[in-house]
Parts: C-alpha cells; structure tokens; sequence
C-alpha cells in the first residue's frame, strides 16, 4: 500500500469537524426513528426520478433542512425531501425516498451526501438505490435508453473518505471490486426482462462538472470503456459501501455525449428528455424496488 502523503490542498476534515458530523448523524437518525418507519431500502432519485416519491404513502415528509446531516441541494429536479413510507399499496416495502443530493460540483465536496447516507444506515437502511441522467458514449445506447450500472470509473479522483474515517481507521480503504452489487444486478436484469424493458449494464465514468465534456475528454473516456458519462453516482456509492450497504444504481440517458451528435447540451435539455421518457424509468424502477431483497 502506498504509505505518502497525499498532495496538499486536498479536502480534510478535523477533529472538531468529525465530532460534529456524528453530532448531526445522531441528530438526524433520532428523527428518522421518531417516524416510525424502518426501511432497509433507501432509493435516492436523480434528474428525471423525481415522480417515484408520488409512490410514497402512509409516512411523513422531511425537508432535507430539517435533518442536519443532510445537505442542501441547489440544482433544478432536485427539491430536497426526504419521504418515508411505503411504496405503492398498504402492503408494499418501507421505503427512505431522496428526492435530489447536492453534487461535488455545487461546493467542491465529494462527501456532500456523507451524512445522509450515514444517518440512513444508522436507521438499518441495507440496500441504496441510486438514479441519475447520463450522456451516452455508445451509439447504440440512444436517449430514452436505461442503463444498469455494473462499474464506475472515478475520473474526477475525488473520494468522500478523505480524512472521514480517522486516521486510524481500516475502513476507509473500501473494496470496491464490487461496487454495484451483482446480486442486486441480476434480480434487476430480472424485473426489465419480465416487463419487457431494454436494460443494458454499462460503465458509468464521473466527471466532476458542471461544465459539460468536451469531444476530445469523450474519445479519451470511450477509450478507457466507459459507457456513460454523468456528475454524481460515484461519491455516493463510495459512502454507501463504507457504511455497508449494498448498491445498485440505474442511469437514464438523456442525450449523446459531446462529438456524437449535433445536439446542444444543457441541463434544461437533460430534465427535458427525463420528462418525455420518465413513464418507462419509473415503471422499471417502482417494479425493481418492489423486488428487491435487501
């Protein structure tokens, strides 16, 4: 294992800052208890996801402001709520439903989410479901199209876990060669085959943003095998592994990535396309959660 130092000007957290971290874990995961509800599974939706929380009955709504773990999202499609209940009818499975994360591209901090995610485990949450718009770099993956995240690539090198855990802590060298877990995958694969939905598992590289790549950054990441590029994902599947929870994550893809075709990239364009092809996302994710054993 490399033993140096890392480079300086890299994100740390201090002492106080740690403690006062578990503080707002501690806090936050109180409140949740106080619901009522015990999910095992937490669905965290992205651009385009947002109408799952619709689904969502029988529990309570919490903005994100109220639980000071939690962040405050700052971009258009994310509104910062976080349901709990249970999805669909009475009889359906207890769900902790995230509508929006704030992204490392709004303050420069990979572990935004950190203390979401956190006080989620801390409530038993095992499984985080992950959605998110993407571009695609595979002329046969067009918009409208669903991917199944089965590995990332961490282009922007950031990590949550710097300085997070403690110096002394093991944990903070996380074993991701199962990042998105393959048994997650499979039941997945599973639930779009019976409702007849195209799902294909691809690689999702993270660029950091917010300015959207160029041709030449999308030859150098068809090169190095990713599938879709996007702005989030990573950092949070990396803080849900350090809390021992299992991932499965789901991309809509809203355009061609820069180069691939003539289209003018924008975030307005990206919720745009989420919209008219929501119907089919939603119907697989709400299909897929209800499978789910967590």
């Amino acid at each position: 294992m490399d033993e140096r130092p890392g480079p300086t000007g890299i994100e740390t957290h201090s002492d106080a800052h740690t403690d006062a971290d578990a503080v707002a874990v501690a806090a936050s995961a109180a409140r949740l208890r106080a619901c009522g509800v015990a999910p095992k599974i937490a669905v965290l939706l992205g651009s385009g996801w947002a109408p799952l929380a619709d689904r969502v009955h029988g529990g309570v709504t919490i903005d994100y402001a109220e639980l000071p773990a939690f962040p405050r999202p700052g971009v258009a499609g994310h509104t910062g709520q976080l349901h709990l209940g249970r999805l669909g009818a009475p009889g359906g499975p207890e769900l902790a439903v995230l509508t929006g994360r704030q992204h490392a591209y709004e303050t420069g901090d990979a572990g935004a989410m950190a203390g979401a995610i956190r006080s989620l485990a801390a409530i038993g949450v095992r499984v985080l479901v992950q959605t998110s718009a993407a571009g695609s770099l595979d002329e046969a993956l067009r918009p409208g199209a669903l991917m199944l995240v089965a590995d990332h690539l961490n282009i922007a090198q950031r990590s949550p876990l710097v300085g997070a855990a403690g110096t002394l802590d093991e944990r903070r060298f996380v074993d991701l060669s199962h990042a998105y877990d393959p048994a997650l995958r499979t039941q997945a694969l599973a639930v779009a085959h019976r409702l007849g939905i195209a799902l294909r598992e691809g690689v999702y590289a993270w660029m950091l943003g917010p300015q959207f790549e160029t041709p030449a950054e999308i030859r150098w990441l068809r090169g190095a095998g990713a599938t879709a590029v996007g702005m989030s994902t990573v950092p949070e599947t990396i803080l849900a592994r350090h809390a021992g929870l299992r991932v499965l994550a789901l991309s809509l893809i809203t355009n061609m990535a820069a180069g691939l075709s003539d289209e003018s990239l924008s975030h307005a364009h990206t919720l745009a396309v989420a919209q008219a092809w929501g119907e089919r996302a939603q119907r697989l994710l709400e299909a897929v959660v209800d499978t789910l054993q967590p």
